[in-house]
């Protein structure tokens, strides 16, 4: 019954979001019609009306900043950050959604558009990308086949332009599982994003096609004051325009000059309010009876769960603490992250769960794990909510967030500044003291599955703490191989273990590996595999740095260093080197690599080369950026 109450709200709302305009108001809609009327640049271009206007046009035309040209009969977005050799042609405009469809023109641009696209700045005051999603390149030895004929929404390709006789480069949506990739694939080229110009679909085939074969991005404009209410306005069916007299917009509909109109309009939208109800009615009943399931099961946990637990709190002091989560500090893969502060003034973040995607394991395995562990580079987890469809876990806050915003920062004065040489080394100390605490300090062992520079937070005095085990397994330590249904992590720190059996077997060692890509990013300041760097044999910074190892050559940083600090820099390359070896037997356990950091460069071999290909220029084509 309650949920028919729901629905029944839920259409009243619906139904009574429309708006019309005053008839005293109809001197005003004429005046600004005839003054402003919708204009195309030739015969088959999109319209360009209010809150859009031309260059040509009276500025009170067009809302602040949304201003379009014409260029021999073609509508042209203007982007400063791009030079005028690189138009941007609009082909479509959705005046419902505030979203603009762009072409890139052949001669101007590239006939193959994801070269050096990471180099390009799509951004304006009043304009910028609509929706983006991040991949990865991989080189396949031969097509890949999917299991009955049928495609995978992650995987797009092969790209003819990168592509040759034995080489197959395909895209793959980077949050995607690497066991979906056969073994014969290697990733070529990473952190990577494609826009999509298909406002409602984000699957990798469906974008990497309408970007590469329609040539197509989506621009969206900026949604805040009168343009928000013209799209608002569009989408409920009305025609928005400027009141000089009143100073602010309106939204002209036609139904109250034509009763007609409204009839017809009425008729068709009851049909569609029935239909809506009753598939509204069937998801809600299915996705009630999925809930109850997840409930129950993180009830059954919780009610066995018989260690020192967690404060364990109720929704309406979630809302309380997060003051009706007021403050977003990030979102994650699992849902969003809010500043909170407790009664006691304790300032905390809270993480808010999507039981959607995680099905309540994820909020099971960070309070099995975490929820026991107290050590000073382990975040602390102060407290819980499960109520409800609600999960929510607490945290203590940690002021500096994480890693990867300093040593990815294109602020190199804020990299240089806080986190010297030095700093990285006790930085990189307490990680790997932290890890060894999972693999040794614990009753059970615990293996983490997920180190990366997001998942390591700084507190006030740049002390690390890793944090969300939502893919974390535990296991006993005596045990020293895990069995897995699907891989784990994120690619680009992921054990080649972990998505092909055939590098050995999935153990304590994946973090290791995990570690070693950390500690190289830590160090050279850039993502191992960046696009965006020239020269195409300095890529893969894991090859190109033990390259200049070998030679004794300077390394070559992004942050100027001194003698001193080149050792220190060594050090930690020469333990990364040794924990990315490509069998987990060859890597060193954690409490080894506390040790080889503690200790002095002098006393560390150079281990053997950890990579398959020994030039990568071999395996990735010349024209990939």
């Amino acid at each position: 019954m309650s949920r028919l109450i729901c629905l029944f709200f839920l259409l009243q709302v619906t139904a009574g979001a429309t708006e019309t305009l005053d008839k005293g108001d109809e001197g005003d809609l004429d005046d600004f019609f005839k003054r402003c009327p919708p204009q195309r640049c030739s015969s088959g271009g999109p319209e360009i009306r209010y809150p859009l206007r031309l260059e040509s046009s009276p500025p009170t035309c067009g809302a602040t900043g949304l201003v379009l040209s014409c260029s021999d009969g073609r509508t042209i977005l203007p982007m400063p950050s791009l030079p005028p050799s690189l138009p941007l042609s609009v082909v479509d405009i959705k005046y419902s959604i505030g979203f603009l469809t762009v072409r890139l023109n052949e001669p101007f641009w590239s006939s193959c558009l994801l070269q050096n696209m990471s180099l390009l700045d799509f951004s304006s005051p009043s304009f910028g990308i609509y929706s983006e999603i991040e991949f990865i390149l991989v080189n396949c030895s031969s097509r890949i086949s999917f299991t009955g004929g049928s495609s995978n929404s992650s995987i797009a390709g092969p790209i003819s332009c990168f592509s040759g006789a034995t080489d197959f480069v395909y895209a793959v949506n980077s949050y995607a599982y690497m066991d979906i990739l056969p073994t014969y694939c290697v990733m070529i080229s990473g952190g990577r994003w494609i826009p999509n110009s298909l406002s409602d679909v984000f699957d990798m085939t469906s974008m990497i096609d309408s970007f590469i074969l329609k040539r197509e991005i989506g621009f969206g404009w900026d949604k805040i004051g009168i343009a928000s209410q013209c799209v608002d306005c569009e989408f409920s069916g009305g025609r928005c325009g400027f009141s000089e007299a009143r100073n602010q917009s309106f939204c002209y509909k036609t139904g109250h000059r034509s009763n007609a109109k409204l009839i017809i309009g009425t008729s068709v939208g009851g049909a569609s309010i029935i239909i809506l109800a009753a598939i509204l009615f069937f998801y809600i009943h299915k996705k009630a009876d999925i809930e109850e399931e997840i409930q129950l099961k993180i009830e059954n946990f919780l009610a066995t769960y018989q260690n020192t637990k967690p404060t364990r709190y109720s929704y309406s002091e979630i809302k309380k603490i997060t003051n009706r989560f007021k403050h977003k500090l990030g979102q994650g893969g699992f849902g969003s992250v809010y500043k909170g502060e407790l009664p006691n003034g304790i300032p905390v973040a809270v993480k808010i769960i999507e039981i959607e995607k995680g099905e309540g394991e994820e909020f099971i395995n960070e309070v099995a794990t975490i929820g026991r562990i107290h050590h000073v580079n382990v975040v602390r987890l102060l407290g819980f909510c499960s109520e409800g469809t609600m999960r929510a876990l607490i945290y203590e806050f940690m002021p500096n967030e994480s890693l990867e915003k300093f040593i990815f920062s294109q602020e190199s004065n804020r990299f240089h500044e806080q986190l010297s040489m030095e700093k990285l080394q006790q930085i990189a100390i307490g990680i790997a003291q932290g890890i060894e605490y999972l693999h040794q300090g614990c009753d059970q062992r615990i293996l983490h599955f997920d180190i990366k520079p997001h998942n390591i937070l700084l507190d006030h005095s740049f002390i690390p703490k890793i944090s969300d085990f939502g893919l974390a397994k535990l296991c006993s330590r005596d045990q020293s191989i895990i069995t897995m249904t699907a891989a784990r992590g994120t690619m680009g720190y992921i054990a080649p273990e972990i998505y092909s059996r055939n590098f050995g077997t999935v153990s304590y060692k994946s973090d290791v590996y995990s570690f070693g890509m950390l500690l190289m990013e830590m160090v050279s300041g850039r993502k191992n595999v960046d696009p965006s760097i020239e020269d195409q044999s300095a890529v893969y910074f894991p090859e190109w740095v033990y390259e200049r190892l070998i030679r004794g050559q300077d390394l070559d940083l992004v942050m100027e260093i001194t003698g001193e600090e080149e050792n220190i820099a060594k050090k930690l390359i020469v333990v990364a080197l040794r924990c990315i070896q490509w069998s987990p037997m060859d890597r060193p356990t954690m409490s080894r690599v506390v040790q080889m950091l503690l200790g002095e460069f002098t006393g560390l071999e150079i281990p053997p080369k950890p990579f398959v290909s020994s030039n990568l220029e071999n395996v990735v084509p010349n024209n990939i950026v």
